[in-house]
This record gives C-alpha cells, sequence and structure tokens, in this order.
C-alpha cells in the first residue's frame, strides 16, 4: 500500500530528541529488568502505552509481578505513585477525595475544605479493578479522559504526566463486575500477562526480593512529559492512516468490509477514538525504537493490545468459546499490509 505524499523530515532539535530517548529506553529496560525477570514483551508494551501517554489494562493470573512491575516502573521514572486495592465497599469517593468541614479558629466559622484522594497522583496502580461496582469504576472516567476531577461543584486538575495503570484477574469470577464497554474503551492497551518460559521461572523461583536495591531514576517527571510531546510529532503516512481504518471498519458488522467471523461474532466493532489511540501507540513504538516515522509494521503489531478489548462478542461468540483474539486474528488476515 504505497503512499504518494513524502514525509517531511524531523527537525534537527527532535532528531536528536528521538536518539536520546531510544537511549532512555534502553536504560528503562534495563533498570526494570533488576526487579523483573522475563516478560520482556509485556515491558515493551508498557513503555508503548506511557510514552503515547495511554492507560494500560494489565490482564493476568496472579503472582506475575503486574504490581511490581508497575511500581518499579514508577521508581525509574521518578513519578507520584499510589496503589488502590479495589474491593465491593469501595466508593467513588475513595479514589477522588472528598470535602471535608473545617472550624476557623479565627472566624469561628466553618467551610468546606477538599481532601484530595489517591488518585492525585502520576502512575495509579488501580489493582483487581473489576473487583468494584460499575459506579465506583466510573469514578475514574473523568480523571483517564480529561486529567481532571469534580467534587463539590468544583474540578481540580490533576498533576501531569497522568497514567493509570489496571490489573485484572480473567480465571476468578466470583465477587467482580465486567467493566462497562465505556470504561474499557479508555484503556489504550490491553495488555495479556502470561506465565514465563522456563528459563525465566527459573531464576525467579530461585530470586530473593529482599536483595532488590532502589532502581536507579532513568527520567525525570518533566523529561518524561517532553518525550511524550516528541512521540506526538512523530510523521505518520497516509498509508499508516488507511490501514488503521481499514482495521477499524472490518471490526464492524454492518461494515461492507467485516469478515464473516465479524459479522457473525461481533456485536459492536472498535470506534474512532480506538484509531486514534492506535496511532499514537505507533508513533510510541516507532519513537522508542528510534525511527521518524510510524509504520504499517507498528499497526500490526499494535492491533491487538489496541483494539481487542474494544470489541463487543455477540452471544454466538460466547457460546461457542470465540475468544476477541480469534476475531481479531481473522480481521487481520483480511486487511493485509
Amino acid at each position: 500500500m504505497p503512499d504518494s505524499a513524502p514525509i517531511d523530515p524531523l527537525p534537527a532539535d527532535d532528531s536528536a530528541a528521538l536518539r536520546s530517548l531510544a537511549e532512555a529506553r534502553a536504560r528503562l529496560v534495563e533498570e526494570i529488568h533488576h526487579r523483573i525477570i522475563g516478560q520482556s514483551h509485556v515491558i515493551d508494551l508498557l513503555l508503548v502505552c506511557l510514552f503515547a501517554r495511554g492507560h494500560g489494562l494489565f490482564v493476568g493470573v496472579p503472582g506475575l509481578a503486574k504490581t511490581l512491575l508497575v511500581s518499579s516502573l514508577a521508581q525509574a521514572l521518578e513519578l507520584e505513585f499510589s496503589r488502590i486495592q479495589f474491593t465491593p465497599d469501595l466508593m467513588p469517593a475513595d479514589i477522588t477525595g472528598s470535602e471535608v468541614i473545617e472550624d476557623d479558629a479565627q472566624t469561628g466559622r466553618r467551610h468546606f475544605r477538599f481532601v484530595a484522594g489517591p488518585v492525585f497522583c502520576n502512575l495509579l496502580l488501580a489493582d483487581e479493578i473489576n473487583r468494584t461496582p460499575p459506579k465506583t469504576q466510573a469514578a475514574l472516567l473523568q480523571s483517564m479522559q480529561e486529567g481532571r476531577v469534580t467534587a463539590g461543584g468544583k474540578t481540580h486538575r490533576l498533576p501531569p504526566p497522568f497514567h493509570v495503570f489496571a490489573t485484572q484477574n480473567p480465571i476468578e469470577q466470583e465477587g467482580t463486575y465486567p467493566l462497562p464497554e465505556a470504561q474499557l474503551d479508555r484503556f489504550m492497551l490491553q495488555i495479556i500477562v502470561g506465565y514465563p518460559d522456563i528459563e525465566a521461572e527459573r531464576r525467579i523461583v530461585a530470586f530473593d526480593p529482599t536483595e532488590g536495591e532502589p532502581l536507579t531514576p532513568v527520567l525525570t517527571p518533566q523529561q518524561l512529559i517532553a518525550h511524550q510531546e516528541l512521540v506526538r510529532r512523530i510523521p505518520v503516512p497516509g498509508s499508516v492512516v488507511d490501514h488503521v481504518v481499514g482495521l477499524l471498519r472490518a471490526s464492524r458488522p454492518d461494515d461492507p468490509a467485516a469478515p464473516k467471523a465479524v459479522r457473525e461474532l461481533v456485536r459492536w466493532g472498535a470506534g474512532p477514538r480506538a484509531g486514534q489511540q492506535l496511532l499514537a501507540a505507533c508513533q510510541a513504538r516507532a519513537a522508542l525504537d528510534g525511527r521518524a516515522a510510524a509504520s504499517i509494521a507498528d499497526v500490526r503489531a499494535l492491533a491487538g493490545p489496541v483494539l481487542e478489548h474494544r470489541l463487543v462478542r455477540s452471544f454466538a461468540a460466547e457460546a461457542r468459546g470465540v475468544g476477541a483474539d480469534e476475531i481479531m486474528h481473522e480481521i487481520l488476515a483480511v486487511i493485509r499490509a
């Protein structure tokens, strides 16, 4: 799929910054591997999500170091880190904060003061997010989409950068609440965390976590923001945009481009926001590799993590046990590079 429009080269300053970002990525991976053994693909997707200014949903069974991975990232970037253990009795105010009545010692009058909740941080870990009711899950929507919180009729901005990384257990369903589609759509990537390979597992089993030392910071929050702004300036050829749009339209059962599997197994496909986030993720993947333009290879590598959790499967798909990953495979087979 050739692109007729030439791509303007990056300015000299951006080219130098791109090299700096690729070097920072290598140092970040090295630091994280001081704590996390294996899981290189998961770490790559985590960094793509971070530098694309997105939020990530980690899906995996307990004991795979998902929490440790996110907290290690925060330490390597000097980010203010908060962790919320989601439970059935968690209330929205437990996340966003609430107003309390205080007495003014000078005037004797009472007034309201906003007490910020744990969402006021740079990196929020929402542990087992599907264990709390949808009303509480929805408390994160405004903060994830707009970077601010409204409480008591007043709007409070969250400190940039702000990212939410959530974890979800795929096997234990008792006492859990499915994430609403609107909530899922706010996550740029769904990252599947699988079991380690045999060599990595040997090292993990023999690893003594008490021997771990504090990680050396690689970037400051201000440097992270500067790199995120650089990522948004990475050129995207028209052919890449066309390929993304082709995948989006093929995911919708009422579209002529949809393959047979989609028409039979999908109720709702991916929307335009998914396309925007897929392009942003492609820009981040290219920048982290030190490349000055996004490519169709980036699209195909990231289509699954970005789009699969946005496909609403039909009853037929659920009855037959067909997963979103299988449907995405069919879409990629039909919409070729």
